[in-house]
């Protein structure tokens, strides 16, 4: 039988375990060639649902001025387009864009399909829900106490 964690011990091995994923990441992107943050956008935009700058911002906790450098850079090189909704801009990958986003993303994707099978096998799908789980609990408990313990209750749902 397997010798549970205490929460401290717990603790360390999730906060490890997202440093190493978030490391795994970044080394990926550099060894493709991008920052961590093009990364990011493409992975977001790639299910085809265009989103506004701000719903990247908010999703992906990526600095505005950072996005704004990557769609300048993706519009220039003709992988992105900008629609206009009011004082909203809608990012939308052109076709260069989906199948560039495709290439870069393919051996990502893979990846990840192979560690959560393999994952799967060991540990039961509930896994998946317990992590969202934990990390809305956490979020929100840290948003609570960056402003001094005030009571966030008033605000909708409890992602970062």
């Amino acid at each position: 039988m397997q010798k549970r964690a205490s929460n401290g011990e717990g603790i360390a091995r999730l906060t490890a375990a997202n440093n190493r994923i978030d490391g795994a990441y970044y080394l990926c992107a550099r060894a493709m060639g991008i920052n961590e943050n093009k990364l990011a956008l493409l992975y977001a935009l790639d299910d085809g649902r265009p989103r506004t700058q701000t719903q990247i911002c908010e999703e992906w906790l990526i600095p505005k001025t950072t996005v704004n450098t990557i769609v300048r850079d993706l519009e220039r090189a003709g992988y992105m387009t900008l629609a206009v909704h009011g004082r909203e801009k809608t990012l939308v990958l052109t076709e260069a864009g989906r199948a560039y986003a495709r290439r870069l993303l393919a051996p990502v994707k893979a990846a990840e399909e192979q560690a959560l099978a393999e994952t799967l096998e060991t540990f039961s799908p509930a896994f998946i829900d317990a992590y969202d789980h934990f990390a809305a609990r956490l979020c929100r408990a840290l948003r609570e106490r960056s402003r001094g313990g005030r009571d966030a209750s008033t605000e909708k749902g409890d992602d970062v």
